[in-house]
Order: C-alpha cells, then structure tokens, then sequence
C-alpha cells in the first residue's frame, strides 16, 4: 500500500496542499483536517493532487468538507493536477467542474 501524506506550503497569496500515495477511510480525518486547517490560514487553498494514485468516497468528503468550509469563510478552494483514476472519481461526483480553478478568457486555466 502507498502511504498517504498530505504536505502543506504557504506561498504568496495562497496554500498549497499536496497530496501523494492513497486517501481512503483510513485517512479520512487526517485528510480532512489539513484541508480545513489550510482554509483558516489562507485566502486562497489550491490542493495538489498530482501525486495522488487512489481516492475513494472519503477523499471526495474531504474535499467537500474544505470546499464547504472555504466558502463559509468567504475563501477559495481549488484541486488542479489530478489525473487517471483520481480524475475519473472527480469527474463521476462532478466536483472536476466544481473545484477547477477559474478559466481565464483565452479558454485556460488562471493560476490559481
């Protein structure tokens, strides 16, 4: 099994978590927590799930978890990099469309 680890970066203007190995039940409460805990200390959290290779539905509740809580604080949460089976989760709950970074008027991604 790949271990989990989520590991968080202040940049300028925004937090960037980023994710490796495995998010299942198993981490679910640790997961979760790194994401809530990146809302109250930044504005702006872009969650970096390019390492990711597994999320089951406990990823995708903390994933709604930090969305609900960036919104409730009037904050913005974005997931960018995901890829193969994490962006098939993504894209079968609809939280792909939800989570994506605003698109910019030449029809790409702003930085988020």
């Amino acid at each position: 099994m790949v271990q989990f680890q989520a590991r968080t970066f202040a940049e300028p203007e925004r937090t960037v978590v980023s994710v490796s190995g495995e998010c299942d039940l198993t981490v679910r409460e640790q997961f979760t927590s790194v994401l809530v805990s990146a809302v109250d200390e930044a504005a702006v959290v872009v969650v970096d799930l390019a390492g990711l290779r597994f999320m089951d539905s406990s990823g995708v509740h903390g994933l709604i978890v930090g969305y609900h809580a960036a919104r409730d604080k009037r904050r913005r949460f974005y997931v960018v990099n995901a890829a193969g089976e994490v962006a098939r989760v993504l894209e079968l709950t609809g939280l792909d469309g939800l989570l994506s970074p605003p698109v910019d008027g030449h029809g790409g991604a702003e930085e988020p």
